[in-house]
């Protein structure tokens, strides 16, 4: 039966107190009300429970809620689409058998809420599907290929520098001839990295996963090699940076404490955590290297400018690391020129900043 129409605001706005009060019930309930109210499990997988994990996403970056709050908040969520999704239909399948398609995270991908939801929507679309979870190592993914022989692997990426990583996944699926369509934000806004890596297809969520896999894929029938998609890789700078980051993290820290002398009194904890933020750099800055882009470092710093901001942290202090790592790469051509477009974007950051509170 129908009940009284509820709209997604009205849901969302209930789902975000539930999970930010760590009411699981309550979140449960909220849902459940809007099946009782005629809502799709899709539309409310896609419109409101997507939605409030991308509001959790960003309320942590604002610092307005704690990494604790965000956790629990998230784990709710997940209990969410598992009582939304995991019941019986009464008259069996909403629809036909389309096939059988595997979801996974790449490698190293620890955020596994979106491969989730996609994963449930082509269940509820009728696919049988096997859900991976996170952080697959490629070489289980292609085991399971071999004992499944999928349709095609749906690969889930969040965070830009896995990559490479997930450019290893996609051609060993391929090489044993699985489509590979992937998806999430690591594989750039408009799928530029999807396409660079040579995916099948790429898909912006879970309904143009959905979209992909009706469309059809064909199986692929040629073996790449990472060069041929990528052939700046073979000036090993990405590689000779990947094996002297630790180095390089070690060096950029006694760099600091000899140009900031009041590093020297920072805490164990202080110091860990600026090592933490040296080791993202360089990831990011290896992961620029290794797609050639230097979008992918520079969105990463205009990111943790932002978040370092709303932590009333100067963000001088990263402009500085950029100045130091960039004379440690004096014999890199591309890994200086990446840092110098990111020194810049920061400092245009910062201008346009200032000249914004002085109107």
């Amino acid at each position: 039966m129908i009940g009284t129409p509820l709209s997604a605001a009205e849901l969302r706005d209930r789902l975000w107190q539930a999970v930010l009060e760590g009411g699981e019930y309550e979140a449960v309930d909220t849902v459940r009300a809007g099946l009782d109210a005629g809502w799709e499990e899709e539309a409310l997988l896609l419109d409101v429970v997507a939605a409030v994990q991308e509001r959790i996403g960003a309320e942590w970056a604002a610092d307005r809620i704690t990494v604790a709050q965000e956790h629990a908040a998230t784990a709710i969520n997940e209990r969410v689409i598992t009582a939304l999704v995991h019941r019986r239909p009464a008259n069996g399948p909403a629809g036909p058998y389309r096939g059988r398609v595997t979801v996974s995270c790449v490698d190293g991908e620890w955020h596994a809420f979106p491969a989730r939801l996609v994963a449930e929507v082509l269940r509820l679309r009728g696919w049988q599907v096997d859900y991976l979870g996170a952080q697959t190592p490629t070489p289980h993914l292609v085991a399971h290929q071999h004992r499944t022989n999928s349709d095609a692997v749906l690969l889930s990426g969040s965070i830009s520098t896995h990559l490479p990583a997930a450019h290893a996944a996609i051609t060993a699926c391929q090489a044993v001839g699985v489509p590979v369509v992937a998806g999430g934000r690591a594989f750039g806004p408009d799928g530029r990295y999807a396409r660079a890596l040579g995916a099948d297809a790429w898909a912006p969520d879970a309904r143009g996963a959905a979209a992909a896999l009706e469309a059809g894929l064909e199986r692929p029938a040629a073996v790449r090699n990472t060069v041929d998609d990528l052939p700046h890789l073979a000036d090993q700078e990405y590689t000779m940076v990947v094996r002297s980051r630790s180095r390089l993290v070690k060096q950029v820290l006694v760099d600091l404490e000899s140009r900031f002398p009041a590093m020297r009194a920072y805490s164990d904890a202080q110091r860990e955590r600026t090592a933490e933020d040296l080791v993202h750099i360089m990831d990011f800055l290896a992961t620029a290297l290794y797609l050639d882009d230097a979008e992918v470092f520079t969105d990463f710093l205009r990111w943790t400018a932002e978040v370092l901001t709303a932590r009333g942290v100067p963000v001088h202090s990263l402009m500085s690391g950029l100045d130091i790592i960039g004379e440690r790469l004096h014999d890199f051509p591309r890994g200086l020129r990446l840092v110098r477009e990111g020194a810049a974007a920061l400092r245009e950051g910062a201008a346009a900043g200032a000249s914004g509170t002085a109107v």
